[in-house]
């Protein structure tokens, strides 16, 4: 089995881009709304150490934001007790996917959490930061204060792709997008094989 990480900015297109590999994906974002609506442990943690902000189980995104807004060490409290629990899933997922040629990591903080090891294959989604923005700005609940939070958390993004193999221009066109992904994913394969 071999693991793709897909790298790069919030807004980038990274989840359009694993999508398109036509292979199983582990979406961090959607198991975070899943542990926020089911996960009832999560929510009694995130109430004893956010009482102000989180009142009401399953647990609102809405309330989630605010924490953050008001002070960005709330996002360090719930990363920590989120983290562990995206972890799990994430070991679940690689052992459900063992016998799969290749997985994909659609996982924010990948590298920050070193949730990747050095056989990995880390692929870099490039956008214009024009276009990111723009994207952003479409999005329910966009506040910028929230983004530039999380940007606080991760590495910076000349790292990320100094460490990726490859690196996908994303200008957001499906086509162009599946082009080269499917170029990629034959070289993947192909190297793979030749080993």
């Amino acid at each position: 089995m071999i693991k793709v990480g897909i790298l790069g900015d919030i807004g980038s297109g990274k989840s359009f881009v694993a999508e398109q590999f036509g292979c199983p994906v582990f979406n961090a974002d959607k198991v975070v709304n899943k542990i926020y609506q089911k996960n009832k442990i999560c929510y009694k943690k995130l109430r004893f150490k956010l009482p102000k902000f989180i009142k009401s189980y399953p647990i609102n995104k809405k309330e989630i934001s605010k924490a953050i807004i008001a002070n960005k060490k709330n996002l360090t409290i719930i990363v920590n007790i989120v983290h562990p629990l995206v972890r799990k899933e994430l070991s679940l997922f690689l052992k459900k996917n063992e016998k799969k040629n290749i997985v994909i990591m659609d996982i924010p903080l990948l590298i920050e959490n070193k949730l990747n090891n050095n056989k990995d294959i880390l692929i870099f989604v490039e956008s214009k930061k024009s276009d990111i923005n723009l994207r952003l700005k479409k999005r329910l609940h966009y506040n910028k204060k929230l983004i530039d939070n999380f940007r606080k958390l991760q590495k910076p993004l000349i790292y990320k792709k100094n460490l990726s193999t490859y690196i996908i221009k994303n200008n957001f066109k499906l086509l162009t997008i599946r082009k080269r992904v499917k170029l990629i994913k034959s070289k993947i394969l192909n190297e793979r094989n030749s080993t």
